[in-house]
């Protein structure tokens, strides 16, 4: 498996990945995430974005500066490739890479109770974030802004060795 930046020709192969990896949010009952549009082209374009593929992308990663830190947008695995380990070694990838800008952590947004959102985290080393920095809470405001209910998110960061 492969882990590189997402060449432009493979963005539109990106939210076919994103809608399937979202069908597990039906079985826990939540088919509003699983019927929530991907993120758009025109937005990804704009992120850095990271593909693992096997020739072809499997799973992504979209990151953006914010507050200083790698800001995870979106980690996606299709299913048929889930379990892995391939979305951790996404995250691996954007560490060493934010290490390299000089950034101090990743930091992301997540469901606090879905099993394979906030405890996946945890176990890959995110901590609990309390106190939101100004970017942080802006995307967090974001978030609430297109129905994602702040009371079921959790804010994480993971600190850069």
């Amino acid at each position: 498996m492969e882990i590189r930046t997402a060449r432009p020709d493979e963005l539109p192969l990106l939210p076919p990945i994103e809608r399937a990896s979202g069908e597990v949010f039906r079985d826990f009952g939540m088919p509003e995430i699983a019927d929530d549009d991907p993120m758009p082209l025109s937005t990804l374009a704009h992120l850095r974005v990271w593909v693992a593929a096997d020739p072809h992308p499997v799973a992504w990663a979209a990151v953006e500066e914010v507050d200083g830190a790698a800001h995870v947008e979106q980690v996606c695995v299709h299913p048929h490739h889930a379990r892995r380990g391939i979305g951790a070694a996404l995250l691996d990838h954007v560490e060493r890479w934010a290490a390299t800008r000089g950034l101090d952590a990743l930091t992301l947004t997540t469901f606090r109770d879905i099993p394979w959102n906030e405890p996946y985290y945890r176990r890959l080393g995110f901590l609990g974030v309390t106190d939101l920095p100004p970017g942080l809470a802006a995307v967090v405001a974001g978030e609430a802004a297109r129905g994602l209910d702040p009371a079921t998110r959790v804010c994480l960061r993971r600190p850069l060795p």
